[in-house]
């Protein structure tokens, strides 16, 4: 199992390379980079400057000189595949890049995200798996029944709805009508101003409703996951073999029925660690917080393109790696399975 694991991590290097030469060389050719928008920003402020005058409209601001020294600034003068080597090689010395929008380092950028991003991704990632398992466990026992149902219409109801639209739902009707919680943000202005305890209700009182938003949409695929999972091996010989050899029903299900169950569990937990740091862009542009999604989705407006490449370096290792850890969680899980 150990030479597999090594090849799987010997085969992320050519997968992240096949990744980001394609979204390279897809920057390269989108319009709308940083000298367009220079280049807009020019024409706007000298037709701010002439208003009033006659001139003729929508001029090239810039001189052929000026733009080729653009070019050679931004890397744009050199060949697609000789641009990538040059980006590569300053990722492999740890340089991501400087932002075309901002001219901050572009890992400074994504360092001041991180925290963030990890509050809210490892607190969904816990209340899901807390929530979804137990609740997929006591609806296999009870299946068919009033308590089944009755969860089953409320968890769909939250699949149906997306994460930002129950956001905005909950603004409106907690944040704005009634003043529950705040309208957005991570701390409150008199933040430092406050004692410990004060300070803690006060994160509380901003993470609860993005927290919700977060995970309202995952917990309907796990919990039916692990019900149908386990009403799958209730029903094996196995188990009814094991009850009628006296084991009791709650033994057979914790100790037999439940550890083969969480292998779909497993198999999606490695996948999960990429969505912990990448987020939501529209739950985080709902609720005003500034994390990677939010990051990642302004920068592909602004076609920011160091800042596009830095976030996809760090999506595509962790997503790359979480596949290697499913793989580990599912031998874990399981000991029959044996990687070769």
């Amino acid at each position: 199992m150990t030479a597999y694991f090594i090849r799987r991590l010997l085969l992320v290097i050519p997968t992240f390379l096949g990744i980001t030469i394609m979204v390279f060389t897809i920057t390269r050719f989108v319009p709308g980079g940083p000298i367009e928008r220079i280049i807009s920003e020019t024409r706007s402020l000298q037709a701010g400057s002439s208003a009033g005058t006659s001139g003729p409209g929508g001029a090239q601001p810039l001189s052929d000189e000026q733009i080729k020294a653009l070019e050679a600034y931004y890397g744009f003068d050199k060949p697609v595949f000789t641009a990538y080597l040059i980006w590569l090689g300053k990722v492999l010395k740890g340089d991501l890049g400087q932002s075309t929008r901002y001219y901050d380092p572009v890992w400074e950028m994504i360092r001041e995200k991180i925290p963030i991003s990890l509050y809210f991704g490892i607190l969904t990632l816990l209340l899901t798996y807390g929530v979804c398992i137990p609740l997929g466990m006591a609806k296999a026992i009870r299946h068919k029944t009033g308590f089944d149902n009755i969860t089953s219409v409320i968890i769909f109801i939250g699949y149906a709805i997306p994460g930002w639209v129950a956001g905005v739902l909950m603004l409106v009707v907690f944040a704005s009508h009634y003043d529950v919680f705040p309208l957005g943000g991570m701390v409150s202005d008199m933040f430092d101003e406050m004692t410990p305890a004060q300070k803690i209700l006060d994160i509380a009182r901003h993470t609860a409703l993005p927290l919700f938003a977060y995970v309202i949409g995952s917990f309907t695929v796990m919990t039916l996951l692990m019900k149908n999972t386990l009403m799958d091996n209730l029903s094996s010989d196995y188990i009814r073999t094991a009850i009628a050899k006296g084991l009791p029903f709650k033994k057979a299900v914790l100790n037999h029925a439940m550890r083969n169950s969480l292998i779909p569990i497993a198999t999606s937990f490695g996948n999960n660690i990429s969505i912990i740091l990448t987020g939501s862009f529209l739950i985080e542009k709902v609720f005003n917080i500034n994390g990677m999604g939010l990051l990642g989705y302004e920068s592909v407006l602004d076609r920011d393109y160091p800042v596009v490449m830095g976030i996809l370096v760090i999506s595509s290792l962790l997503f790359l790696i979480g596949n290697i850890l499913s793989d580990l969680c599912v031998a874990w899980v399981d000991p029959r399975v044996r990687f070769k």
